[in-house]
């Protein structure tokens, strides 16, 4: 299936402007997007019939980038395809982005259950925080899926595969600058272990039917 990729434009970047989203493809080691990586661990990038992904080892490989795009965001998403492996432990952080100095902080996490895996999506910042889980809502291990948490200055919300896995209302500031890891949390606990394709930064709340669209 075909996956719909939004990246910088060049008249954005040529006029120094904040683009309104940034895609990372997995498909190197040294750099996603514009920004360099900072590689901990043997992460491998490899094929896969969607092209190439990172593979992460659950124990100590890691990605991290001296950037947060996006500090100063009123509104946001954040999209991941990504593949969780079934041996992979409990909890797990995989994509985790910090505020410098502070503990704001926006994390996609995974809980491994009996019978497959839920999306715990966790939102923090000057203003007011929240989790949002329901363990009830399991998704297959060793597949694809594509994960987002939106935002949209009102209702934090949270998706696998386009549906609705739960929702609240809660007053988010906006970030400021920081840093991101992917593979784990930037405090280098809860290691990820699996694939991860692409991911999506937007500057603005996006509807279901605006998200990429995960491999099947």
């Amino acid at each position: 299936m075909r996956i719909l990729l939004f990246g910088l434009s060049l008249s954005a970047l040529l006029a120094g402007q904040t683009p309104t989203a940034e895609t990372w493809r997995f498909d190197r080691l040294d750099r996603l997007g514009a920004h360099p990586t900072q590689v901990e661990g043997t992460p491998r990038v490899i094929d896969t019939p969607q092209g190439k992904a990172v593979s992460f080892d659950g124990v100590r490989d890691a990605l991290f980038l001296d950037v947060h795009p996006l500090a100063g965001a009123e509104t946001f998403t954040v999209e991941v395809i990504f593949r969780p492996a079934a041996d992979g432990r409990p909890e797990q952080r995989f994509f985790h982005l910090q505020e410098t100095g502070a503990p704001t902080r926006l994390l996609l996490e995974t809980r491994l259950l009996p019978g497959g895996w839920c999306l715990d999506s966790f939102a923090a910042s000057a203003t007011g925080s929240k989790a949002l889980i329901d363990r009830q809502k399991l998704h297959s291990l060793g597949a694809w899926h594509h994960a987002a948490m939106v935002y949209d200055g009102a209702t934090f919300r949270h998706y696998v595969d386009g549906v609705l896995q739960g929702e609240a209302a809660v007053r988010l500031a906006p970030q400021g600058a920081g840093r991101t890891s992917v593979g784990v949390r930037i405090n280098r606990v809860d290691y990820f272990k699996g694939e991860i394709l692409v991911a999506r930064l937007s500057r603005r709340a996006l509807a279901v039917g605006a998200f990429l669209t995960a491999p099947r």
